[in-house]
């Protein structure tokens, strides 16, 4: 499938909160939206995760998404690893 822009998220309903303005306007100029949410939300207090799970799919049918995908990882246990080694051109 073939996306114009992609909103990554770390749970449900940050996408919306975050940008939703942003990926209205995109949508509405006919491009082609998707969202990729980390998490389920588990240790929020925005509700429980199959409330998020319901509210992301009236979400995405609301704003029109192309596509909406959760990757169901660990809420909180998530850790960024820099293992990029940039080497200079010389120059």
């Amino acid at each position: 499938m073939k996306l114009d822009i992609l909103v990554l998220a770390a749970h449900p309903d940050d996408a919306e909160l975050g940008c939703g303005g942003t990926i209205i306007k995109h949508i509405a100029a006919g491009r082609k939206v998707g969202i990729v949410d980390f998490t389920r939300g588990e240790l929020g207090t925005r509700g429980t995760p199959q409330t998020r799970e319901r509210e992301a799919a009236d979400s995405a049918k609301i704003l029109g998404l192309t596509a909406r995908e959760n990757l169901g990882l660990a809420d909180g246990f998530l850790r960024m690893i820099n293992r990029i080694r940039w080497k200079s051109s010389g120059g």
